[in-house]
């Protein structure tokens, strides 16, 4: 049966949808090199098919029964290539614009020749031999046609379902997309959340599995970078991973808290923001709010840690923060000193972040740093020193060249190089774990010691001494009279907790009543380093809430009140971590921990900014203002904002204000204390955020004196 008009229409309609689509894709501009490609390989498909189409209606050839059919399934196909195209824009996600578009040319491709063999199979006589010498030619061609490179990994990575992804091939992804930058690798990041986004939106089913595996695949990507480092930085020296912003990869200069908890580089995430994303980055969790919150711990670990590499990286550092670093050299705020491997285990506090973790110094939203398993770092990394003391351990220092200054502590306990360096064997640890269970109390004593000195240094030692199970015969020695033993099990435990496999084992196999036992009969050390495991397990997810609910926060209080120099910071830090869940803040309030932190407001005591941080998480309860103001706090913290350090002066500005706006009676005596020059002072020359605060107090005064007026005329 030869083509009659009805039958011609499909054909005709391919012929012109092949037309639009190859005048579209020359008028274009010029898109990402795979993706390019791909629309160039279509582009030639369908040039050397329209010949063929033309030639089906130039010579009449004989029409195969399904060939309507085909062409009508190719027309929709290159419409839909060519809406694709059309609304394409840089904006875009690469890697799914290379998947979209490959499979595009794929099933271009497969149809195509579908049409072809038709062809081939309805030719009796050709009217001229060079029809079939090109449609044979053709179909050669196709038939050698090879997926995209790009495409080729993708898939690959895809499809590695349940296995650990290909460094290999997400290398190639990355050259090939050019994501070799952090800030390529961020709009790739955004551009897929957004794309996840709209098909949530529309409940396009098919559309969410296959942009959910790109958002893992992107994620494996970022991954792959912190692990390989293979972004160029800016000085021989190489940053800690945990400084990096979890969106940018980038070191964090002005680190800001998100309502998850989570610490992000502030221009990334509001980048992020602005594009409509409500989740957050890295839990996916949905934020309550997108307010952003400044996390002044991660400031200035970075700013000590540029100092102490003697590295340039910061310059513009105290520029762009309002020099909210300038302090008292002997207090941190909350840049806790609880040891710490080298770079693995995040400082706790004040808006603090951990693998992104975080929490704000002068925000009731805050929430704490902590680590996430940076096992491998390089010996680069493991050598690097900082305040003269090499923090490779997490335990407690009574180093003498220890600077209060510093952010991370380390074990004093004396040890050679070639112990510190030296990497156990699952062998070794497994006796050391039956000496752990020896009658004998010298050979508890000495496993302990030595499981404690293998965690302190090695990232490989912590993971192998976990995998052994040291864990439960650790904990029991927590009961031990010996305090030595007690000590040395409790400091293991806590260089232990550095990784987050450990992390979960020591939760799951009932650390929390072990660790109070110790914070209540432990020598000076042993409580030191209890409360520093507790703050390095509150960082779990429901960590707060299980420590708050087991009776830590009166043992920390108590540490708190009677405890040394350093146990009274490790105890603030601990309850500061703590009183990010909502919920502990009365049970820290409950516990007594006010009159104590009011105390350590005193400069003498070295505690100031660090009781503040604490106060300004109590004083967004009710409770805690009261307690507040009902032990005198008043007066100090006015002091603290004429006085005090950057941080520390945004914190009192912080807490007064929660007093002045809940209680008019607070407020008189605010007023009372001369809390006005201090606050303009601080209004005209603090950070951004206390001038803010302090902005709000003073807007707040004039409300109060001008309500008072106009009560007083009527």
């Amino acid at each position: 049966m030869h083509i009659g008009q009805t039958k011609t229409a499909s054909v005709k309609c391919l012929i012109n949808s092949i037309s639009r689509f190859v005048l579209l894709v020359s008028c274009q501009t010029v898109k990402p090199i795979p993706f390019q490609k791909i629309c160039n390989n279509m582009v030639g498909v369908l040039k050397r098919l329209k010949p063929v189409l033309d030639d089906i209606m130039d010579y009449n050839i004989p029409f195969h029964e399904n060939l309507c059919i085909v062409c009508e399934e190719l027309d929709i196909r290159v419409n839909e290539a060519r809406d694709f195209i059309e609304k394409w824009s840089p904006k875009m996600s690469k890697i799914h614009s290379v998947l979209r578009s490959g499979t595009l040319l794929i099933t271009i491709q497969n149809t195509s020749l579908d049409i072809c063999h038709m062809i081939v199979k309805s030719l009796q006589s050709p009217p001229s031999a060079s029809v079939l010498a090109n449609l044979q030619h053709y179909i050669e061609e196709l038939q050698c046609l090879k997926k995209e490179t790009t495409m080729v990994y993708i898939e690959k990575e895809l499809g590695n379902r349940n296995i650990e992804p290909c460094n290999e091939n997400l290398k190639e992804i990355i050259e090939l997309l050019n994501l070799t930058s952090n800030q390529e690798l961020l709009k790739e990041t955004i551009a897929v959340e957004k794309e996840r986004l709209i098909a949530e939106e529309h409940k396009m089913k098919g559309n969410m599995e296959e942009i959910n595996e790109v958002v893992n695949l992107v994620r494996n990507l970022r991954d792959y970078v912190v692990k390989t480092e293979c972004f160029a930085v800016e000085s021989d020296v190489s940053f800690p991973p945990y400084f990096r912003c979890p969106l940018s990869l980038e070191l964090m200069l002005d680190p800001v808290i998100v309502a998850s908890g989570q610490t992000y580089e502030r221009q990334s995430i509001q980048k992020w923001l602005d594009h409509g994303l409500t989740v957050c980055p890295k839990t996916r969790q949905r934020l309550a709010h997108t307010k952003l919150i400044p996390n002044y711990t991660v400031k200035a670990m970075i700013a000590t840690w540029s100092e102490e590499n003697n590295t340039n990286r910061m310059s513009n550092f105290e520029h762009n923060t309002g020099n909210v670093f300038e302090e008292q050299k002997g207090d941190n705020s909350f840049g806790s000193h609880v040891e710490i491997e080298k770079w693995e285990l995040q400082s706790p506090y004040i808006h603090s972040r951990s693998e992104s973790f975080s929490s704000s110094i002068s925000s009731s939203d805050c929430l704490l740093a902590v680590s996430k398993d940076v096992s491998r770092m390089s010996d680069k990394h493991q050598n690097v020193k900082l305040s003269s003391v090499d923090p490779g351990g997490m335990e407690n220092g009574r180093n003498s060249n220890s600077n209060t200054n510093s952010y991370l502590r380390v074990d004093s306990h004396f040890v050679s190089n070639s112990e510190l360096s030296e990497l156990t064997t699952s062998s070794h640890v497994n006796q050391l774990i039956k000496d752990l269970q020896s009658q004998s109390t010298e050979a508890q004593t000495a496993a302990a010691e030595e499981l404690r000195l293998l965690t302190k240094h090695n990232t490989e030692n912590r993971i192998i001494v976990g995998q052994c199970g040291a864990v439960t015969h650790l904990l029991s020695l927590l009961y031990s009279n010996g305090k030595v033993t007690q000590e040395h099990a409790v400091t293991a435990l806590l260089n232990l907790s550095i990784n987050e496999n450990n992390k979960a084992l020591i939760m799951e196999a009932g650390a929390i009543e072990p660790l109070i036992h110790v914070l209540k009969t432990g020598n000076d050390g042993a409580k030191e380093n209890s409360a520093a495991a507790l703050f390095s397990l509150s960082v779990m997810e429901n960590g707060k809430a299980k420590i708050g609910r087991s009776g830590a926060v009166k043992a920390l209080v108590e540490l708190l009140a009677s405890g040394t120099v350093r146990g009274k910071k490790d105890a603030a830090t601990a309850l500061y971590n703590l009183s990010i869940f909502h919920d502990n803040k009365a049970r820290i309030v409950q516990a007594g921990a006010v009159p104590f932190l009011v105390r350590l407001t005193d400069p003498a005591d070295g505690m100031v900014d660090k009781a503040v941080a604490l106060l300004s998480n109590l004083s967004t309860i009710s409770e805690g203002r009261l307690e507040i103001t009902r032990e005198g706090g008043i007066p100090s913290l006015v002091e603290i904002v004429e006085s005090g350090s950057q941080r520390g002066k945004e914190n009192a500005a912080s807490i007064l204000l929660q007093l002045c706006l809940h209680s008019s009676r607070f407020c008189t005596l605010v007023l009372q204390e001369g809390a006005v020059p201090p606050l303009v002072a601080l209004s005209q020359s603090g950070t951004p955020r206390a001038k803010e605060k302090a902005q709000q107090l003073l807007s707040h005064f004039r409300n109060q004196r001008e309500g008072a007026k106009t009560k007083g005329k009527s």
